[in-house]
């Protein structure tokens, strides 16, 4: 039995960040040594970032959005950026992460034709950017009104990669019963962990995360079981196989710890260079099991869902696989208009794909797509997937 992914739909917070405006604020910190304001103002203006969208609506226009008064993150008297405390920024998250959850499930099974939430069987929830018990998945059966019998997975503190292993349980769960409709939903508040420092970890952070939910409807009938119902008329991704590879080096490069002021990003910049060296190596696998596919040049793979972790990532992947401007359109442009929003970019992209934009066509019947999302470990995680079904 095949998976489908049958539905996308992503979600931001209407607070809209400039990265023009969030970059003067943050290289006007006291804090910040002469070194730190200008990597502040290199990461910044490198970023291939114009906007991006948070939770935290003190940073509204350039950190003026309190509304008067000292908030939990931005004086507006000083202009200071606030240090709260782990247990206040994940309040934050837990305030606003269950929102943002359920607009994107909603979007989804909305997308749906044929599926409504009483046919739900399983929630599969991601995360890295907070913590709370009952956590999202239990509080979607509840706002959704799901069966109390719906069968519930966490992933949690994965990294940017971990919507990439959320849609390969939902495959393996539908593959293996095909009654299953599994709802997959990503949600990552970046923001709530801003704060200010010298190291370039953190400047390259503030510069590139932000907010955002994407959701999926993945179930197990096949494109032939479909033939002459709602669903059959509307696109769709079969997903034909994932692999996961740990790079021979960067452990130290890329990871997610958690500090008394926020969870603390570790970004080196040898990032790049590493999913340089590695990145053809970790697709052998994918393709390993389409041996005509994996003889002939990456670019005839017609598109490619890369997780825009940041513009030099993208650069060098590029580069290596020897893709052309459009392939990466759809990475460059989330990038560009959403920033990095950890584990829920990729659906972003992903969308992008199935639905094409103002302007861009989506994927073809039959045209193949192969995702890939990066993560602390050095972690690659990537699908190979099938357009199928109607016009977009």
């Amino acid at each position: 039995m095949t998976a489908l992914l049958r539905s996308l739909h992503t979600a931001v917070p209407p607070t809209v960040l400039y990265q023009e405006e969030v970059r003067d604020v943050l290289a006007a910190q006291p804090g910040l040594s002469r070194l730190g304001t200008r990597l502040v103002t290199a990461a910044f203006n490198a970023s291939g970032i114009e906007r991006r969208h948070t939770v935290v609506e003190e940073w509204q226009d350039g950190g003026r959005g309190t509304g008067g008064g000292a908030g939990i993150f931005f004086d507006p008297e000083t202009g200071h950026i606030l240090n709260p405390s782990t247990g206040v920024r994940n309040t934050v998250f837990t305030d606003h992460a269950n929102d943002l959850y359920e607009r994107a499930a909603r979007g989804a099974l909305e997308g749906c034709p044929d599926v409504g939430p009483e046919d739900v069987t399983h929630v599969i929830t991601v995360s890295c950017t907070g913590f709370f018990s009952p956590g999202p998945d239990y509080q979607l059966v509840r706002r959704l009104g799901l069966a109390a019998t719906t069968k519930r997975i966490h992933l949690g503190f994965m990294g940017c990669y971990a919507a990439i292993p959320a849609l390969r349980e939902a495959a393996a769960l539908c593959e293996a019963d095909p009654a299953a409709v599994v709802l997959v939903v990503s949600a990552e508040l970046c923001t709530v962990h801003v704060r200010v420092a010298n190291d370039q970890d953190t400047i390259v952070g503030a510069s590139l995360f932000s907010d955002g939910a994407g959701a999926a409807i993945v179930t197990g009938e096949t494109a032939e079981a479909r033939e002459g119902s709602a669903a059959s008329r509307t696109p769709a991704l079969r997903l034909d196989g994932f692999a996961t590879v740990l790079t021979p080096v960067g452990e130290e490069a890329m990871a997610w710890n958690i500090g008394d002021h926020g969870f603390e990003m570790i970004l080196g910049t040898y990032v790049p260079h590493i999913i340089d060296e590695h990145i053809t190596g970790a697709l052998e696998p994918l393709l390993a099991a389409e041996p005509e596919l994996a003889a002939r040049p990456y670019a005839e793979l017609e598109h490619w869902a890369i997780h825009p972790g940041g513009r030099s990532i993208l650069d060098k992947v590029q580069a290596r696989l020897e893709l052309t401007d459009a392939q990466l359109a759809p990475a460059r442009d989330t990038l560009r208009d959403y920033g990095n929003m950890s584990s829920a970019t990729v659906l972003f992209v992903l969308k992008h794909l199935l639905y094409g934009t103002d302007g861009t066509e989506p994927a073809a019947e039959g045209e193949r797509v192969c995702a890939m999302a990066f993560g602390p470990g050095l972690t690659v995680e990537s699908a190979l997937m099938t357009r199928v079904g109607g016009a977009g």
